[in-house]
């Protein structure tokens, strides 16, 4: 069994998952893990950036979920949050076409850097699917139990949170619009912003929206803006 006090989370989260956390399918993904680093295996995030979407944004903060599926596996990419890498790390093409529509939506000049903390400061929770891939290895850890985490993630928040809202971008993340009551929480959908996706994504002013519906919630705005 996991010792709680060994998972270096943020104390409402750790509060909020604790069932999760002793649960047996839990253990099982540590020990998965830790196989794979014995066996000397890269793996990204580093290991203190694992949580670090759940550290950035406390259960209480949230009024934004982006999901991602699993993090970059090129070398210093993966940082704990979907879509996003660190300072002085090349923008991937997803986040530029993510900055594209931004500019398009809300008139915000892309930023030169690619990491995201700052919307994660300010409620939104860049919850990635797999918290962990081995390096150049894409969605290599996609049977080590992560899913079942952060599908119980989504369910917490669905249960005990009102008025939030998922921003699903791609069919994988659509997948996961069943474990989100549309009663008391809002979904935007729209194509994955990859290149890849033909560009689908652009035109969907998921931010501009999802603005209207926290001043119709009579919440704070999210601050899209990265370069203040």
């Amino acid at each position: 069994m996991i010792n709680l006090e060994s998972i270096k989370i943020e104390s409402s989260w750790k509060e909020a998952l604790k069932e999760e956390f002793l649960a047996p399918y839990f253990a099982e993904i540590k020990r998965q893990y830790l196989k794979e680093k014995s066996k000397g295996a890269i793996i990204y995030p580093p290991a203190n950036l694992i949580f670090n979407a759940f550290n950035l944004t406390p259960f209480l903060n949230v009024k934004v979920v982006l999901l991602g599926q699993d993090p970059y596996h090129k070398p210093h990419q993966a940082m704990g949050l979907s879509f996003s890498v660190p300072d002085g790390v090349r923008i991937p093409p997803s986040l530029q076409n993510i900055y594209k529509e931004l500019h398009v939506d809300l008139g915000i000049p892309p930023s030169p850097s690619g990491n995201l903390s700052k919307w994660a400061k300010e409620g939104v929770l860049l919850l990635n699917s797999i918290l962990t891939v081995e390096s150049h290895k894409p969605t290599s850890h996609s049977h080590f139990g992560w899913q079942r985490f952060t599908d119980a993630v989504i369910k917490k928040l669905s249960d005990e949170k009102d008025g939030l809202i998922f921003m699903l971008w791609g069919n994988f993340a659509k997948s996961k619009k069943e474990l989100i009551d549309t009663n008391k929480h809002f979904i935007l959908e729209a194509a994955h912003p990859s290149p890849l996706a033909r560009s689908g994504f652009l035109g969907c002013r998921h931010f501009s929206r999802a603005n209207a519906i926290l001043r119709e919630l009579k919440k704070q705005e999210i601050n899209w803006n990265l370069n203040v």
